[in-house]
Formats: structure tokens, sequence, C-alpha cells
């Protein structure tokens, strides 16, 4: 005896896609994509429509994030933050997720607190995104190697936080604020340069914000107001 149909076998596929469009952990979207074959293409066509994706609170490595990343070709915003279960994406991943078509598109990216990564991970993905606008690298081990390229590849860049980058210095700051010229806000909270360089800032770009606020309060003994 042949076995009736189920209802949600019934449905079309873009509408299957549409209800995966509300599940957001990534392993209930793994687990749903084996059960047959009309599911998996309902997960693939939801994460094709997706405009944002966030793996904080998740615990990914390059495998993963990589294989999720690709199959998201309309993103829009990707937050690969570290999360309290660790991220284990390293540079190789970062590379890997740099070739997915969606990468030319972005204009969000946050890296925020990924200690695994270094300047070879983070050139190969900013060199192919084009279209960022907010970037935030908080936490991490980059230097001005990192600030050049984004420099070079990031035109329409308009905030970026580097907060406690420990490793940049008034080199890479200035070269950033003076080619990307829509730059509109920037964290420099525990990083290393001397406050002077920010007079540097200011000159080149006097709208821009430097955060966080006091950190202009005194140069040289002179009071200085902060910078909103």
């Amino acid at each position: 005896m042949e076995r009736e149909e189920a209802e949600i076998d019934r449905l079309p596929i873009d509408l299957v896609a549409y209800i995966f469009g509300f599940i957001i952990s990534f392993t209930d979207l793994a687990q749903a994509s084996s059960v047959c074959r009309k599911w998996k293409e309902g997960v693939k066509q939801s994460l094709a429509q997706r405009n944002s994706m966030s793996f904080a609170g998740w615990k990914m490595d390059d495998d993963s994030t990589t294989r999720l990343v690709r199959l998201a070709y309309n993103l829009k915003e990707l937050d690969i933050s570290r999360s309290r279960w660790d991220c284990h994406i390293t540079d190789n991943g970062l590379y890997r997720i740099s070739l997915a078509n969606c990468i030319g598109n972005l204009t969000s990216i946050s890296l925020w607190g990924m200690a695994r990564i270094t300047d070879r991970g983070v050139v190969q993905l900013i060199s192919r995104a084009i279209s960022l606008q907010h970037l935030n690298i908080g936490g991490t081990f980059v230097t001005d190697e990192s600030l050049f390229a984004i420099a070079d590849s990031c035109p329409r860049l308009k905030s970026i936080v580097l907060w406690s980058c420990r490793h940049v210095t008034e080199s890479g700051l200035l070269n950033l604020v003076n080619k990307c010229r829509k730059l509109e806000s920037i964290n420099v909270w525990g990083t290393r340069v001397p406050v002077n360089c920010f007079i540097d800032l200011l000159t080149i770009s006097p709208s821009l914000q430097i955060k966080p606020a006091g950190v202009l309060l005194n140069v040289g003994g002179a009071a200085i107001l902060p910078v909103a």
C-alpha cells in the first residue's frame, strides 16, 4: 500500500525555504537538511535569501562557517565574532570565506575578539570586501598591514573598531584616514598610539568621531574638547 504524502511534503519549496528562514540555530538547520532532499533544498534557499548572518554564540570552525557563508548569496552583514564557546576560525577559514560570492557585497563585517587570526587572513578577506562600510576587528592582533589593506580596498568605509588593537601604529591610522574619505567613526580604545596622532587624524578629517570620547581631553597640558 502506497504511503500517503505528509502535509508538509505538499508545501511548495519556496514556502519551505521561508519557514526555515525563521530558524536561527545552525545546528537545527543542519539536522533539517538531512531529513530529505526537499528539506535540504529548502535550507539552501533559506540561506541564500538571508541578508545577515551571525555566528556569535555558536561554536564554529573553518569548515562549517565557510559552508554556510558560501550558500548565503545575498548576504550583506557577516558577524563571526568570538563567543563564550570560543571560535576556531583561522586565517585559512577567512581565506576560504573570502572566495564566497557574497563577499563583494558585504557592507558590515565583525571579527571581534578572534585571537586565532592574523593579518594574513584579514587581508585576504578585506581585499575582496569592496563594498564594506562597517568593520569591527577589535580584540585581534592585526597590525598596520591590515590597515593598509583596508585603506586600499574599502573606499566606502564609514566606521571601524580597533578596540585594543595594540599592534597598530600611527602610520597605519594616518594612511587609513587619509584614504578612506568617507570614514565617520573610529574606535581606538586600548591602542598604544600617541595622543598627538589623533590631532593629526582630525587635521585630515575634521568631522571624524574618535572614540572613546575622552581620548583628546589633555594633550600637551592644553585642554581639548572631546570628540563626540
